[in-house]
């Protein structure tokens, strides 16, 4: 969006993420310009490990950097707690101010990363193709990733909790990487870490869990908690529900490389997904990831209408 690029140009990513009027700024700017239901809050999944002693910078082209690596249980034992009304205020401050100026005309959408996400980017310093160093770590010395998955559950926890008591109507737990993990390691290494992190909420807000390339680990994920399944484009919305559960909802899950397609195109993918989900409640529309960097706005604004055009009057309570 022109508005983001703007201000890109004046402030760093993470000073915007830090300044609360900043990131309330960028907070309300989806919402101003398309017919969006909620707005979600701007900020950075990676942030909060800063008050673990981890130093990140974000580099343009590579992405986030971990400084120093996690790489051994003597690693792990040197991460700090974290309390984010003292360590990271900037946070529910943006979530007040964003609140404050959405007056009640969509809900905003808080979040966190998911302890094994949080885990293989301290563990490889970045993003990785394979995340081979995060396996051996986990199958090597199993007792040291149990405390590492336990402190950061813990931080999740504790972020998720203080974006509620700040004003957020919903949470997602982003677990962007988890998929990459089959579904014997996720039951092994993962499961009872995001058990206890969707049971910590205790259903004060509805909770999203989503993942990526994790058609296989659905049925697992639901069981491991949230009330809403957010799913890629991998799988069909039908199938993906099928697999999840009909006592869950579901979130998803155009291609985000669809918006690149003509606009005929775009409506027609987003009528099949609308007519997947049968005209039933519990459907959140949304792209199966995040939105393309080359996706041209007026892209956007042909799926908000086409969507809003498609989507039957269902039954429920907004958020």
């Amino acid at each position: 969006m022109e508005e983001y690029r703007s201000m890109r140009e004046r402030h760093s990513f993470v000073e915007m993420c830090k300044t609360p009027e900043l990131a309330a700024e960028v907070t309300l700017q989806p919402v101003l310009r398309f017919d969006l239901d909620a707005a979600i809050i701007f900020s950075d999944i990676l942030l909060p490990l800063e008050k673990m002693g981890v130093e990140i910078h974000f580099d343009e082209a590579a992405g986030p950097v971990v400084e120093r690596p996690v790489r051994s249980a003597r690693d792990v034992e040197a991460l700090r707690p974290v309390d984010p009304a003292a360590d990271l205020p900037y946070l529910p401050h943006a979530i007040r101010t964003a609140v404050s100026a959405l007056s009640g005309r969509v809900p905003l959408i808080g979040f966190a990363g998911a302890p094994f996400t949080l885990a293989a980017y301290l563990i490889e310093g970045g993003t990785s193709k394979h995340y081979q160093t995060t396996k051996a770590f986990m199958y090597a010395d199993g007792d040291a990733f149990r405390l590492l998955m336990e402190k950061l559950t813990d931080l999740s926890a504790a972020c998720l909790a203080a974006q509620i008591e700040a004003g957020v109507r919903a949470v997602q737990v982003f677990d962007s990487w988890v998929g990459t993990l089959s579904a014997a390691d996720y039951e092994r290494y993962v499961m009872d870490h995001m058990v206890r992190l969707f049971e910590s909420l205790d259903g004060s807000v509805p909770a999203i869990h989503f993942g990526v390339d994790t058609c296989h680990l659905l049925n697992l994920m639901s069981r491991a908690g949230g009330d809403v399944i957010g799913v890629d484009w991998r799988l069909p919305l039908d199938e993906a529900w099928e697999t999840i559960g009909r006592d869950r909802a579901i979130q998803g899950n155009l291609d985000p490389a669809a918006l690149l397609g003509p606009d005929a195109f775009i409506e027609e993918r987003a009528a099949d997904i609308i007519r997947r989900a049968g005209g039933r409640g519990g459907h959140v529309f949304n792209l199966g990831h995040g939105v393309l960097p080359e996706t041209p706005v007026e892209k956007v604004d042909i799926l908000v209408r086409a969507v809003h055009e498609c989507a039957p009057e269902v039954p429920g309570e907004d958020l």
